[in-house]
């Protein structure tokens, strides 16, 4: 398996992909939503709402934790998870830009 070589690029570039990565399975999105909905969660809560096995959820919420979008916090035996406000709207703004992204071309190019 090949590097990615991630250092020829910007690091909003290496952050958008990641984050991209990060939606890029349906159950990230709906435990986002989920968390979204109630503002904070018990990973259990998370298990009974998305369907899937408690393993397999908390590797979700760990990759959505590595990438900052989420945050948690230890209550007794549980770990209570909510959105990074922060971080939501950073990565809302860098995608926001990317998007809006017009081109300078006339007319069609294809």
């Amino acid at each position: 398996m090949g590097l990615t070589k991630s250092e020829i690029f910007t690091e909003e570039q290496n952050k958008m992909a990641l984050i991209a990565k990060a939606f890029g399975h349906p159950a990230r999105i709906a435990i986002i939503q989920h968390l979204f909905k109630i503002n904070s969660c018990v990973c259990g809560d998370l298990v009974n709402e998305i369907g899937l096995a408690q393993p397999t959820i908390s590797q979700h919420l760990k990759e959505l934790k590595n990438l900052g979008i989420i945050k948690g916090s230890i209550e007794g035996t549980s770990v209570c998870y909510c959105i990074d406000l922060v971080e939501w709207q950073n990565a809302k703004q860098l995608f926001m830009q990317f998007l809006e992204q017009v081109s300078t071309l006339e007319g069609d190019c294809c």
